[in-house]
């Protein structure tokens, strides 16, 4: 997401979350999460 390694929590087909990670000295440093129903549009197939 933004360039950044994430991961996209779906339910059956529907999208539920896309979280992105920020990552430095090989650990997560932050979790950034968007449940936002109108940002995970773009995330949703079909």
């Amino acid at each position: 997401m933004n360039g950044r390694p994430g991961l996209v929590v779906q339910v059956d087909d529907t999208v539920q979350a896309v979280l992105a990670l920020d990552v430095g000295d090989d650990r997560v440093t932050r979790i950034r999460a968007v449940r936002n129903p109108e940002k995970l549009r773009p995330w949703t197939a079909g």
